[in-house]
């Protein structure tokens, strides 16, 4: 297993499409070499899942189409 530190100014980020309720977000730092860090927005200490970019990016991709069952 490979282990990625992030600087502590991280900086994390939510969809545009998340609003300001303070619901259930997911948050992305953007900039990280190899890997998208992605974290629960209500536990900004919590863990962070590591994905890798071609990963997030199909990920994203699938989401956009609304096509979850593929």
């Amino acid at each position: 297993m490979t282990e990625v530190h992030l600087p502590a100014a991280t900086a994390w980020r939510t969809s545009t499409f998340s609003g300001d309720n303070g619901g259930n977000c997911l948050e992305v730092a953007d900039g990280v070499p190899s890997v998208v860090p992605v974290r629960d927005s209500k536990v900004p200490g919590g863990a962070v899942l590591l994905v890798e970019h071609a990963a997030w990016s199909a990920f994203v991709a699938v989401v956009k189409r609304r096509d979850l069952a593929s």
